[in-house]
C-alpha cells in the first residue's frame, strides 16, 4: 500500500493529521497487518504568496485572513487544544509563519536520498520546529538543523538549498494535488484511487485502510 500525504509545514491540522495516522499505523500493526505501507509526503503551501525571506507572527498572519486578532486568538486557542489531545505541544504565542518552499524542496531531498521512514522523520522536525519551538521553518539554516536533528546530513543539504534542485518535484506535487482537486490539507492519497480529507479521527484512518486491505486481499 501506498499513501501519499499532501501538507503543509506551517498547516496545524497536518501536525494533528500525521500524529492520528501515525497511531492509526500503529494500532493497525498491534492488530497483525504486516501489508508493507510506504507513506509519501507531497508538497502543499497554504501560502503560495508569502514572502521569501520574511517571517511573521503567526496572529498577525490570522487576524488578517481571519477578521481581527480576536478571531485569531480564538482559532489558534482551539487548535492548540485539539493537538494537546494528541500529545502535540502547540506554542502559536511565539510561531512565525513563512514561505514554506524551502521545506518542501528538503523534503523531496529526503526522500530521494533517504526513503520514505527519513522523510517522515524529518517532516516531523519541521513541524515541531514550527509549532512548539516557534523557529522560521523559511530559513535555511534551520531546515538544515532539522535535518541534522532527524539523523539526515544537514550541511550537504544546507548547500543544496543554494541551488535551484527540488523545485520541479515540488511543482510536479502542486499540479498533482490541482489534478486530484485537493483544495485543502491535509490530504491522504491511497494506492492512487482512494483519498481520505483532513486530520480524520484515528478509528476512521484504520478502518478505512482496514477496508482497502481487505478488497485488495
Amino acid at each position: 500500500m501506498k499513501v501519499e500525504i499532501w501538507s503543509d509545514v506551517v498547516c496545524p491540522w497536518c501536525f494533528i493529521g500525521k500524529r492520528r495516522f501515525d497511531t492509526a499505523l500503529a494500532l493497525l500493526r498491534d492488530r497483525g497487518v504486516t501489508e508493507p505501507i510506504e507513506v509519501i509526503y507531497r508538497s502543499y503551501q497554504l501560502d503560495p504568496t508569502a514572502p521569501l525571506g520574511v517571517a511573521t507572527p503567526v496572529v498577525e498572519t490570522y487576524a488578517k485572513k481571519f477578521g481581527g486578532r480576536e478571531r485569531a486568538e480564538q482559532i489558534l486557542a482551539h487548535v492548540t487544544s485539539v493537538a494537546a489531545a494528541d500529545n502535540i505541544e502547540f506554542n502559536m504565542d511565539i510561531a512565525v509563519r513563512a514561505n514554506t518552499i524551502l521545506c518542501h524542496r528538503a523534503l523531496h531531498w529526503a526522500l530521494e536520498r533517504y526513503g520514505s521512514e527519513s522523510q517522515a522523520r524529518f517532516k516531523e522536525k519541521l513541524l515541531d520546529a514550527y509549532f512548539t519551538h516557534g523557529l522560521n521553518v523559511g530559513d535555511a539554516d534551520v531546515i538544515s538543523s532539522c535535518a541534522n536533528d532527524a539523523l539526515l546530513d544537514g550541511a550537504a543539504l544546507r548547500v543544496w538549498l543554494d541551488t535551484n534542485e527540488g523545485t520541479d518535484a515540488v511543482q510536479a506535487d502542486f499540479l498533482a494535488a490541482t489534478t486530484r482537486e485537493i483544495s485543502g490539507v491535509p490530504a491522504f492519497v491511497i494506492n492512487d484511487q482512494y483519498m481520505i480529507p483532513g486530520a480524520q479521527d484515528v478509528e476512521v484512518f484504520v478502518n478505512v485502510i482496514e477496508k482497502i486491505l481487505s478488497k485488495q486481499s
